[in-house]
């Protein structure tokens, strides 16, 4: 929007027929509800163009922004960049409940003021195509719609002087949405965010309060559960590099043998300006020793824990190892100083196997179905075994059309079949042990 007008003074005070609602500058204590509003798609639209992790660098760095305040409660955030005369408008977000109150219109009026106040005579807003959320306040201020543009975008390392690094260790980005993509799980994913994600993209605040972040974490539980994807969405949620270091591989690629591997790798992992170390099955390189033996494995083991304190002198870095069986690792391996939490990531429960079932059922034309027989014949099922049976489900449903010429809509029938012919990965004496090591070795 070019040609701005002078712009109004003060807050945008509104009363509906639900409650007052005002709009105000963005302040410091409110970005954890921000982040939340942020990190919820309803409240943004599909694919937004700005991470997560940009919106907090803007805000961090004082960058326009206001929010709408319903009472206590924030329901929207507005953000934009400035550099010169011109301005871009990264993301408007309003709580769902909110819409179509002219909140949108409001919060953007706001910004414009506090823009046209910092010399920007032009202002731009990117959004993802067929995004409602902003679009209406954008046309209700007179912004103009630019057709037939095309955005590229790559994404590369942060460091551009480490991308070979990078490129030796396998490590890569992940795409922005990751975080968002996880569904269900919803008890594991807020403790993940909360203790290890949100302190290590707010590290100023962190340091004002005292928190030293997190450097290094185990999670723990069941084959199935999902401990890789967390990690790689993780590395997706604060926009850092994700390198994946396979023990078995390691083995095999230093003539010298794995202890010198681990060390070549974590030598090159140190040349990256910032980086997510995953480590899967971990127990392969940090397994019980044995007193007063000598074995190659406990010198893996031993190699491994002298690594680890290097790399949590280093900021912006953070270590995920992953395990199935938390009670074969050395305890010298998981004691405090060398990893900050001891995470549990377990079978998910009815709530988050309806949730799973919700997120892969959408994509599958079904009428009305029983989600509670689905859910409870499901039990002892991981994420992984609900995404290859609404798989199965889907087959069902082409062989179907394709050599019958049947309904194309699966029925909770098609969905309880696909289950039958899917073998569950946990069993009940797993579960229970689980149980007993979040008992056991769990620090959160």
């Amino acid at each position: 929007r070019a040609g701005l007008p002078g712009a109004r003074r003060g807050c945008w005070w509104h009363t509906d027929a639900m409650a007052p609602w005002r709009v105000r500058d963005f302040h410091a204590d409110d970005l954890d509800a921000a982040v939340r509003l942020w990190d919820n798609p309803a409240a943004s639209g599909e694919a937004p163009a700005f991470s997560l992790s940009d919106l907090i660098a803007a805000v961090r760095s004082h960058e326009p922004a206001v929010v709408a305040i319903v009472g206590e409660e924030l329901v929207g955030v507005a953000v934009a960049m400035v550099g010169g005369d011109r301005a871009q408008v990264m993301r408007i977000s309003l709580a769902a409940a909110w819409r179509r109150r002219g909140i949108g219109s409001a919060m953007l009026g706001e910004l414009e003021r506090r823009l046209v106040a910092a010399g920007v005579h032009r202002i731009q807003c990117l959004l993802a195509g067929g995004s409602e959320i902003g679009a209406l306040a954008l046309e209700h201020a007179g912004y103009t719609a630019r057709q037939g543009m095309v955005l590229y975008e790559r994404l590369e390392p942060v460091d551009a002087g480490s991308a070979g690094a990078l490129g030796r260790l396998g490590g890569r980005m992940v795409r922005a949405g990751a975080w968002d993509d996880l569904g269900g799980m919803a008890g594991e994913k807020e403790l993940i965010e909360r203790r290890v994600i949100l302190p290590l993209a707010q590290p100023q605040l962190a340091e004002r309060l005292g928190l030293v972040p997190p450097r290094a974490v185990v999670l723990f539980g069941p084959p199935g559960t999902g401990k890789t994807s967390f990690a790689r969405a993780a590395a997706s949620r604060l926009g850092w590099p994700f390198v994946e270091l396979f023990p078995s591989r390691l083995a095999g690629e230093s003539p010298a043998g794995l202890a010198s591997a681990l060390r070549e790798a974590f030598a090159l992992v140190a040349e990256l300006d910032k980086v997510v170390l995953f480590i899967d099955e971990v127990e392969e390189i940090a397994g019980t020793r044995q007193p007063r033996t000598v074995s190659v494995a406990q010198g893996v083991t031993n190699e491994m824990l002298k690594l680890i304190p290097p790399f949590r002198e280093q900021d912006e870095r953070l270590l995920i190892c992953a395990t199935n069986s938390v009670r074969a690792l050395d305890g010298a391996f998981l004691r405090h100083g060398r990893f900050d939490y001891v995470i549990p990531v377990g079978p998910p429960d009815p709530a988050a196997r309806e949730a799973i079932w919700d997120r892969y059922l959408a994509a599958i034309p079904h009428g009305e179905l029983d989600m509670a027989a689905i859910v409870e014949e499901s039990r002892l099922f991981t994420p992984a075994d609900i995404e290859f049976a609404a798989r199965r489900t889907a087959q069902l449903a082409f062989e179907r059309v394709l050599f019958q010429r049947g309904e194309e809509q699966v029925t909770t029938g098609d969905v309880l079949r696909a289950v039958g012919q899917t073998r569950r990965t946990l069993t009940a004496e797993l579960v229970a042990e689980f149980e007993q090591d979040i008992q056991d070795y769990a620090r959160v």
